[in-house]
């Protein structure tokens, strides 16, 4: 295990941030917009985010570079900015945090499916190497591969985020199956917690896909599976459109 990630939890259990998405719609992005290219033209809104989570008392920030591979960025037009746009977030939360919290960059899926075809695995590879590079560069603490439905996905961008050197969470999304316990593809969190210890994360968890109720059980299975710290990022309840803004139940 990374002595970063020894000492964090040396105390006991460690205070993330909460949504990126979510506050930077409220201060003004707009539905369908990329938030990562804020961090270039309104890093004044990002920061505010950033510095909110501090005040609030979080011990890690993340940063807003979730979608910040080639991959998705091409989708508007900013391919050729991937390095500018992750460095920018980690140096935003970065500036935010000011030695208060630990800063650990987002690196979010692709958008891309291994099984249809529409990218290969060398060029998944390629996208997360980019990425993460980028933000090792900037200095951020650590990498959170989160949000993750496809393990050879996350697989892959673990082992990534590994060649960095960095600490590496690696999260997926248990929301499907009868009892919401498997991804979408189907897995585990017994396979998961397997897997991407093997893929080299130091820490395995869960993000997203439904409130924190549901994630009680997914946290004990994940507990029994694996001796690495656990990391778990509820989504606030699964959100409603109110207005033209997502309204989310609890609080």
């Amino acid at each position: 295990m990374q002595a970063l990630i020894k000492q964090l939890i040396a105390s006991g259990p460690v205070v993330t941030d909460g949504a990126w998405g979510t506050e930077l719609q409220t201060r003004g992005l707009a539905l369908g917009a990329f938030p990562e290219a804020w961090n270039l033209s309104h890093p004044d809104r990002v920061s505010e985010v950033a510095r909110a989570y501090v005040a609030a008392g979080s011990q890690i920030i993340l940063t807003n570079t979730f979608s910040a591979n080639r991959l998705r960025l091409a989708e508007d037009g900013l391919a050729d900015r991937v390095a500018e746009i992750n460095r920018a977030g980690v140096n935003i939360s970065r500036a935010a945090a000011d030695g208060r919290a630990r800063v650990f960059a987002a690196v979010g899926p692709t958008g891309k499916l291994l099984m249809d075809g529409s990218v290969t695995p060398d060029e998944m590879k390629s996208a997360f190497e980019e990425q993460v590079r980028a933000l090792s560069e900037a200095g951020a603490d650590g990498l959170v591969i989160e949000t993750m439905s496809d393990l050879a996905e996350a697989e892959i961008a673990a082992s990534a985020a590994r060649s960095t050197g960095l600490p590496v969470v690696a999260c997926m999304v248990f929301d499907s199956g009868k009892d919401k316990d498997r991804t979408m593809m189907g897995t585990t969190p017994e396979q998961a917690a397997k897997a991407l210890v093997a893929a080299g994360a130091d820490v395995i968890g869960a993000n997203c896909g439904q409130g924190i109720a549901g994630f009680f059980p997914i946290c004990r299975r994940l507990r029994a599976a694996t001796d690495r710290p656990i990391w778990l990022k509820a989504n606030a309840g699964l959100p409603t459109l109110v207005d033209g803004h997502a309204a989310y139940s609890a609080k």
